[in-house]
This record gives structure tokens, C-alpha cells and sequence, in this order.
């Protein structure tokens, strides 16, 4: 934990100076050169700090830009989908949650419950299966084939009897993701619920989220899915619109 609170002191001291030697660096932290020079060295890999010429000083690096866009992103999701999805729920009177890849699994990050919501039961904050979610499926689908290889080569647990554990299977339906432009689950995760999810792109046209409807099967039915998905598509490309996303004519 030293170590750590030493690596984020020097970080905001760079950010307060400017550039700063190591020797600068040791003083104000209170260590020796040498540690200061581990610590430096440590973040100058990950491309935190950097060095601009041969004078051993040091400044914030490009690394920094990496891991502030990211939160932005997510910043600006949050600001950005809560309308639409508001308007969302109430046009197919279900559940609606925002989704982010956090890791294997995917992460709840807002939610809005329909008019015609049984329960109130809260998803923020909870992780979900890729490979039983429809908001899974959607973040599964666009990764890069290395990264989706990797994510498969782990058994599929089975939640449910119809839960996809076929790798083949769900391959196939990751496909039909991408060409159709949203996943669906019914009855993969819990028995009696369905769920329809499309992708969120941010700027660069990564997808940075999916954005769901899931309701009780016996309402959100098979048979309402091209209904449901198709507003829920409508919703996805509204969201990636404000976060500076343009569709290919």
C-alpha cells in the first residue's frame, strides 16, 4: 500500500510542477533517490510518467489520456443513456439496464424500470454472464476474435436448461448479433425471464455498452422480440449519437 500512495504522490506532483527530477521527487516524498527512481520507473512502463529528453526529468505520460477517456466515456454514458432510457421504458413497459464489460463479465451501470415492472428488483452494480445475457451477448460479439477466443476457452456454465454452453452455438448467435444488430436471451440466466439488448459506440466505434430490455416471459414473449428489439436498436443508436458516434451511410 506504500508503494502505492507513492506512485499517486508522484503522479500529482508531476501534475503540480510540471516536470520534476528524480532527486526533486525523493525529497518530496521523503525516500531515497533510488526508491524514487524504482517508483518512476515502474510508472514510466505503463506510460503514466514520461521522459521528453535526457535531462532525467520526468512528466505525466500519454498513459493518462488512456485511462481519463475511458472514465469520460463512462461518465458521459451514464449523462447520456438516462433519458433515452427513460423514454425507452416506457415505450415496451419494461426494465431497462445499461451494461459495460467489466473484466469476464458484464456490469450493470443504470437502470429504469417500465411501467409495467413486477418487481423492483436492482441490478446496478451486479455482474452477469457474458454468455447468458443478452447484454453479454452484445459486448461477446464485438470483441476482437483473439479477445473472444480467450473468453471462450473456459467452460459455459449452465444456469438454466436453455442457458447456450455449445461454444459453437453461441459463436453462431454472436454472429447473428453483429448482422442483426441486438441479442437476445430467453430464459438463459433465470426461468420466466427474456431479455433483448443492442450495442452502444462511442466516438471511435468501439462498443462501450449495451443497453437491454428484460421483462417476464409470459409478456416479453418470443413473439414481441422483433417489436421490442427494434426499439431498443432505435434507443442504442440514440445513445451512441450523443457520445459522437457516426453510422455508416
Amino acid at each position: 500500500m506504500q508503494s502505492v500512495d507513492r506512485a499517486v504522490t508522484i503522479l500529482e506532483i508531476l501534475a503540480r510542477r510540471g516536470e520534476t527530477g528524480v532527486t526533486e521527487l525523493a525529497v518530496e516524498l521523503g525516500v531515497h533517490k533510488s526508491t524514487a527512481f524504482r517508483l518512476a520507473a515502474a510508472l514510466e512502463m505503463r506510460g503514466l510518467v514520461e521522459q521528453p529528453g535526457e535531462r532525467g526529468k520526468y512528466r505525466l505520460g500519454l498513459g493518462l489520456v488512456r485511462l481519463a477517456g475511458a472514465a469520460t466515456v463512462r461518465m458521459d454514458l451514464s449523462q447520456q443513456s438516462r433519458p433515452v432510457c427513460e423514454r425507452l421504458a416506457v415505450q415496451v413497459a419494461e426494465t431497462i439496464n445499461v451494461a459495460i464489460l467489466d473484466g469476464g463479465e458484464a456490469v450493470n451501470i443504470d437502470q429504469v424500470f417500465g411501467p409495467s415492472a413486477l418487481t423492483t428488483h436492482n441490478w446496478v452494480g451486479q455482474r452477469t454472464p457474458l454468455h447468458a445475457t443478452s447484454s453479454g451477448k452484445v459486448l461477446l460479439a464485438y470483441l476482437s476474435e483473439e479477445a473472444l477466443k480467450a473468453r471462450l476457452a473456459a467452460p459455459l456454465e449452465r444456469y438454466t436448461p436453455r442457458t447456450v454452453t455449445d461454444p459453437g452455438a453461441l459463436l453462431a448467435q454472436l454472429k447473428e448479433a453483429v448482422t442483426d444488430g441486438f441479442a437476445c436471451c430467453i430464459e438463459e440466466l433465470e426461468p420466466g425471464l427474456n431479455a433483448v439488448a443492442a450495442p452502444v459506440f462511442a466516438s471511435n466505434g468501439q462498443v462501450v455498452a449495451a443497453i437491454s430490455a428484460s421483462g417476464p416471459s409470459f409478456r416479453l414473449t418470443e413473439h414481441r422480440i422483433p417489436e421490442v428489439s427494434a426499439a431498443v436498436r432505435s434507443a442504442a443508436d440514440e445513445v451512441s449519437a450523443r457520445l459522437g458516434h457516426l453510422r455508416p451511410q
